[in-house]
């Protein structure tokens, strides 16, 4: 009985069991249905979603609206007229390396996927995450359709939502060469005013788009990418690279041998010279600037920035504007190569004020104000100076003996033998405001090479000069190309008292709805105490002095002013400010052509013209001196205090705590008996005085 009872017990237990489990299958049933039903639920959305899409007629497409760019005052400085050359032709008269070419590079995808690409979605999401920033976008060239047919270039998730959706529409309603056709005529722009592949052909080579050979083609497609980037027109160098990725991406993805891939790349392209515009455009230099900004920099599309009916702000003053291209043309014969840039920045708030990147841009669209091709010469001195002061013992009545000299460097293994203008030495010992006002350069290189060339460097770097320098004597010479525009906002640091501001050309961005795309918020930090920015400002006023590398203007100017000039066998520079503005001028070749000694003289003249004009309604203003700096009299031969007995005896500012204390004794013991020599606090009274009597 007691085994009946235990096997029952073991059968009712193994039935308990078996209930147990009954629980976990019923769960799992349950989850299959659920995900069943949510499939089957999402099939039926998606279904719901075609058939409603399918049935929907798309939006009637967006007829453009011209972008406006306004100066600081707000008067008006383009309004941009898009969609003037435009011609529509059939897929068939496109030649298949064109398309190949567009879709190896846009969407190699296209005949593939509904019009979103979830896998190229998957791999540019993957890329993205890798290189923590966009480097790879997914849109295919349905969805460019869809953007540019029907919405504006916002970059919100209801857009691109909305830009999806048109763009599944589009696949649902054209076959794809319907889709490539329209692509390749309507939502393709390829700058100067060239909507569609045919305008294109026209506009690079000359030809219908029909007779295009594969180099060509590859060189149409990379530009939508961006036209300014990658037109012939404004880099070609960007624009070859590009076609030969294109080519590249052509060979691996199969639509052409290697061989050939090569052989393109390697094909001369007879780009046409760009079609004269007989419209008169005010500043433009400055508007490609600003357009190469906003698009490079702030994200705004090419099409959009012309066509999308936004409103540029910028800080350009269109009255400065006009009196810069005035002066530039003064001095400038038109007949002649000879070249000249300016760029004048407000420096108390980062503000470019004008811009002229050269004489003529209808023929020439090239801005030299923004090119950091060409060496600064002895402007460059400017930063090895303020790193002198900054360094101890180093004052304005250090002296340094100028007289042809070979100096020493890389521990004893190298040598540079630098040489005066002319050949002219003083083969004495002169101080700095002499060595500035005569741009010596024996005292520049003792300078560099007793304060270091990578100090030299790095005060360079914390006033906004981003172009590449080398830690080598030759430095202080100005032996390494910069641009204007870096030029004009390093000096502004000085005028500025030592603070830097980012130098700005757009304030703000609207969208043709009025939403604010973009505003400027120009970062701003003191680099340099101001009293040394105030030290070097005064001894850069001696470069207008009688005898000065600018002396030649100083009466064609009516206020304080204080600069640079510098010269080298190819650049003639003049970089100088007031407190209210920052001004570079150069002056020379595209060629690197050798400048005469009349042409070299001609940046100071365009500096003072219009440096005077520009600020023809504004009162002169002192340098303001601050707290920290004292002014003396010194005796310029010794350097020394000046007494009655010193003959040219001139007042000097120092940092204080810097200035000399010992009297001159090599003209009589005599102290000063007229009290000169207390230390003056740098009054605005005192300052005037010794401006207006200087």
């Amino acid at each position: 009985m007691e085994g009946t009872d235990h096997s029952t017990n073991g059968r009712g237990g193994g039935s308990r069991s078996r209930q147990g489990r009954r629980p976990k299958k019923g769960r799992f049933r349950k989850f299959v249905t659920f995900m069943f039903s949510c499939a089957l639920l999402g099939i039926s959305g998606l279904v719901v979603l075609v058939l409603y899409l399918h049935s929907q007629a798309l939006p009637v497409g967006t007829f453009s609206q011209p972008s406006q760019m306004y100066d600081m005052h707000g008067e008006l400085i383009t309004s941009f007229q898009p969609g003037q050359n435009r011609e529509f032709v059939p897929l068939k008269s496109i030649p298949k390396s064109l398309i190949d070419a567009t879709l190896a590079i846009e969407d190699k995808r296209f005949y593939d996927h509904v019009g979103v690409d979830l896998r190229g979605i998957a791999r540019a999401a993957v890329v993205n995450v890798q290189h923590m920033d966009r480097v790879q976008g997914a849109s295919t060239l349905t969805q460019q359709l869809a953007r540019n047919l029907y919405l504006t270039q916002d970059r919100t998730w209801s857009r691109k939502i909305k830009e999806a959706m048109y763009a599944v529409q589009l696949e649902m309603q054209l076959s794809k060469d319907q889709i490539m056709e329209k692509y390749l005529n309507d939502a393709t722009y390829y700058g100067n005013s060239a909507y569609g592949v045919q305008a294109a052909a026209k506009l690079f080579f000359g030809k219908d788009v029909s007779e295009l050979s594969l180099a060509e083609s590859a060189m149409i497609a990379g530009v939508p990418k961006g036209p300014r980037y990658y037109s012939p027109y404004f880099d070609m160098d960007n624009a070859k690279q590009r076609q030969e990725l294109i080519l590249s991406e052509m060979a691996n993805q199969g639509f052409i041998t290697e061989q050939e891939a090569e052989n393109a790349k390697r094909e001369k392209l007879d780009i046409q010279p760009a079609a004269k515009k007989n419209t008169v455009v005010q500043a433009p230099y400055f508007r490609d600037y600003v357009r190469h900004i906003a698009t490079q920099q702030l994200g705004i599309d090419d099409r959009e920035f012309e066509e999308g009916g936004i409103r540029i702000y910028t800080t350009l003053d269109l009255a400065m504007q006009k009196v810069a291209e005035e002066a530039v043309a003064k001095q400038l014969d038109d007949k002649d190569e000879l070249q000249a840039s300016l760029v004048a920045i407000d420096p108390r708030n980062g503000y470019v004020k004008a811009m002229v990147g050269g004489k003529d841009y209808s023929a020439n669209q090239f801005n030299r104000a923004i090119s950091d091709s060409r060496q600064p010469g002895s402007a460059f001195k400017a930063f090895v100076y303020l790193t002198a002061l900054q360094q101890p013992g180093f004052t304005p009545v250090s002296r340094f003996k100028s007289e042809p000299t070979v100096f020493t460097y890389d521990n004893g293994r190298k040598t540079y033998t630098p040489s005066n203008f002319a050949g002219k030495y003083p083969n004495g010992f002169i101080d700095l405001r002499e060595a500035i006002s005569k741009s010596d350069n024996i005292y520049a290189v003792q300078t560099i090479m007793q304060v270091g060339a990578d100090k030299v460097i790095e005060t360079a770097r914390k006033m906004g000069v981003t172009s590449p320098l080398e830690p080598l004597p030759s430095l202080a010479l100005g032996t390494y190309p910069v641009s204007p525009l870096e030029m004009a906002g390093a000096f502004g640091v000085i005028a500025n008292q030592g603070v830097r501001i980012e130098t700005t050309v757009i304030t703000k961005i609207v969208s043709s709805t009025g939403r604010v795309l973009y505003e400027a918020k120009p970062s701003k930090v003191k680099v340099v105490e101001p009293e040394y920015a105030y030290t070097l400002t005064n001894l850069m006023k001696s470069v207008f002095d009688p005898g000065g590398t600018a002396g030649r203007v100083a009466e064609q100017i009516k206020r304080p002013v204080a600069g640079k000039t510098g010269t080298t066998n190819t650049d003639a520079w003049m970089v100088g400010f007031t407190p209210e503005l920052a001004t570079a001028v150069w002056v020379g070749y595209d060629r690197d052509r050798v400048i005469s000694s009349v042409d070299s003289y001609k940046a100071s003249p365009i500096f003072a013209d219009f440096t005077e004009h520009a600020l023809e309604a504004v009162p002169p203003k002192l340098f303001p001196m601050p707290d920290n700096v004292v002014s003396v009299y010194i005796d310029p031969a010794t350097g020394k205090l000046a007494t009655d007995k010193c003959p040219g005896a001139r007042a000097e500012v120092f940092v204080k705590g810097t200035e000399p204390t010992d009297y001159c004794s090599e003209h009589g013991n005599a102290p000063p008996s007229d009290g000169k020599n207390e230390q003056k606090k740098g009054s605005w009274w005192n300052d005037l005085k010794r401006w207006w009597n200087d």
